[in-house]
């Protein structure tokens, strides 16, 4: 059983990727890491405190626990990104670089690194943006997927490392709040709503974004792990795709389940950002290469939240 080692494991999806690996794997099976406290939701087994940028404290992670697979998530996300771009590249880019040299050092199986639709700019096709799309993003978010992309590539063909990425969309989910992307009003829309607060929107209510559910998230990326190398035609990083919608598309969407919900719109200079990415993704060669499909819509995906969150909003308020 290979012994996999996640990094920013206390994130929105390195919260519920580890949970859904420690149910495949085994428990002992996934270590859990990250620079904060570990929280309920990875579940039960083993976690160590981890800066990526350590590259001695990470080579002792890997050694201690014989890992074979790395999942790579510690990142700066976008919004956070544009306000702290030193860090930002200093996380993204050296984090990835100790990641990918420590798998070639040590001959690891496998590494998953996510992208993002970030990579592209206002030069995208922004309806079904293809795979070989200009990617020439505007934000620093974007510079860093961009050049990790490219190293990914790099250390495939120069040195065999077995890499994989995703070009995520935005991503939702009920279990951990996010970690400061331009995306992230479409998690706290439904913590709102079920408290009976409006919601103040910080992108026009016409601003469609591609974005995807948790669960085909984590999907998706243990699907792109099992699938054989040969299989595995793109290096940089795969378009993938599951639906696209606005704000206000959303807000009807909860509105046809809490009547009384309210949304206004206040966009700040996150809207800059998500004028620069595409309103929906063409993720044919993901499709054709190892069989992606998603299966959630927005009426289910917003079905499974507003029945699960209240059990999970409650849970938190009991704990001590």
């Amino acid at each position: 059983m290979n012994k996999i080692l996640i990094t920013g494991a206390c994130g929105q999806l390195g919260s519920e990727l580890t949970a859904a690996l420690r149910k495949v794997q085994g428990s002992e099976n996934v270590i859990a890491s990250d620079i904060t406290e570990p929280n309920p939701n990875l579940g039960e087994g083993p976690f160590e405190y981890l800066d990526v940028l350590d590259r001695t404290r990470f080579e002792e992670v890997i050694e201690n626990y014989n890992i074979s697979v790395i999942f790579h998530l510690a990142a700066l996300l976008s919004a956070n990104a544009e306000k702290k771009s030193d860090l930002a590249w200093r996380l993204n880019m050296d984090g990835l670089l100790n990641t990918l040299n420590i798998a070639r050092e040590k001959q690891l199986k496998k590494i998953f690194w996510p992208s993002s639709i970030a990579v592209f700019g206002p030069d995208a096709q922004k309806i079904k943006t293809p795979q070989g799309s200009p990617c020439n993003p505007t934000t620093v978010y974007g510079i860093t997927k961009v050049a990790g992309e490219q190293w990914c590539a790099y250390y495939h063909k120069k040195f065999g490392v077995d890499v994989r990425s995703l070009r995520y969309p935005g991503l939702i989910g009920y279990k951990a709040m996010p970690g400061g992307g331009t995306t992230d009003y479409a998690v706290d829309i439904y913590h709102k709503a079920l408290a009976v607060e409006r919601f103040s929107c910080f992108l026009e209510k016409d601003s469609a974004l591609p974005m995807m559910y948790m669960d085909d998230a984590v999907k998706a990326a243990i699907d792109l792990m099992q699938s054989p190398s040969e299989k595995i035609t793109i290096r940089t990083s795969y378009n993938i795709s599951a639906v696209s919608f606005t704000p206000e598309q959303i807000a009807a969407s909860i509105k046809k389940r809490i009547p009384d919900f309210e949304i206004e719109y206040e966009p700040d200079y996150r809207q800059e950002i998500a004028e620069s990415w595409p309103d929906s993704i063409d993720d044919t060669p993901a499709r054709n290469d190892w069989n992606w499909a998603p299966q959630y819509d927005l009426e289910r995906m917003t079905d499974d939240i507003l029945e699960n969150l209240p059990a999970l909003i409650q849970k938190d308020a009991l704990s001590p």
